[in-house]
């Protein structure tokens, strides 16, 4: 199994799909990476040889941010707007949607499970 910038990628895939397994490498990236590091693309990762791993990562420990790094910077940059105290800042604060998306109905994976509010009893007809 292939390990580039701490992560096993999977034997059976071909080299594109297999890089995408790395946080911040998607597919342009992939098939970027591939490309200035002389690989094949249709390569299956088993196929690697060990040269040809030496030299992915290289290129995407040289030229890329990637899994830990990467994250800690988003997580700086998150940080920064809630301390300033911007719009932005305060939907990431307060768990809800950042990029304008409608909460009235929807926005269920920033909100969480519904939480129901106890109604008033309606008086006995007589």
């Amino acid at each position: 199994m292939a390990r580039v910038a701490g992560v096993d990628l999977l034997r059976n895939k071909k080299g594109p799909y297999a890089l995408r397994y790395i946080y911040g490498i998607g597919r342009s990236n992939a098939w970027e990476v591939l490309a200035k590091a002389g690989v094949d693309p249709n390569k299956r990762v088993s196929e690697w040889t060990e040269d040809e791993v030496a030299r992915i990562r290289a290129v995407i420990e040289n030229q890329y941010v990637v899994e830990g790094q990467l994250r800690a910077e988003v997580q700086m940059n998150i940080r920064r707007l809630i301390e300033i105290g911007c719009y932005r800042g305060l939907r990431h604060k307060l768990g809800l949607p950042v990029h304008g998306q409608r909460t009235r109905t929807n926005a269920r994976t920033r909100k969480g499970r519904r939480k129901t509010v106890a109604g008033k009893k309606k008086a006995p007809r007589k």
